[in-house]
């Protein structure tokens, strides 16, 4: 029988994931941890096993109101990136902790990136939705084509 247990499964995702991420020290890992009432994040260097930036709701200066929202997960994602630069740190691997790629940590990610972390990435994400934008506007036109000539 298959687990039904959330945490298990979770921690089971997280393992198959960490298993082809690794952070190095020229491209460490931003790994992120989400609670009920909480989201942490930490930018680890794993081939020296140590923590080189990290933020949470828990922090006073972090904490505005509940920190389990869209909103908390930005502020955390802008401050993560903010703390990373200023140590030197311009792109990182991703590691979402065997949550889905959807809501906060999404925001988080998607804020980091705003801030300046990955940029990379981000241009060329950019990029990619211009493409299939297009793509979608020459299928729209061939389709009213086909119409047109019936």
């Amino acid at each position: 029988m298959a687990n039904s247990s959330r945490a298990i499964v979770r921690t089971a995702i997280h393992r198959r994931i960490r298993r082809k991420v690794r952070g190095s020290t020229a491209r460490p890992r931003l790994a992120i941890y989400r609670s009920l009432n909480h989201i942490y994040a930490q930018i680890i260097d794993d081939e020296q096993g140590q923590t080189l930036v990290s933020a949470s709701t828990t922090e006073k200066e972090l904490r505005e109101g509940t920190g389990g929202n869209l909103e908390a997960a930005r502020r955390i994602g802008s401050a993560i990136a903010e703390r990373a630069l200023a140590k030197g740190i311009s792109s990182v691997v991703f590691d979402r902790g065997g949550y889905l790629y959807h809501g906060r940590v999404k925001a988080l990610t998607e804020a980091a990136r705003k801030s300046g972390l990955n940029k990379d990435e981000s241009a060329a994400e950019d990029e990619e939705a211009a493409e299939e934008k297009n793509e979608e506007k020459n299928k729209e036109k061939k389709k009213e084509k086909k119409k047109n000539s019936q």
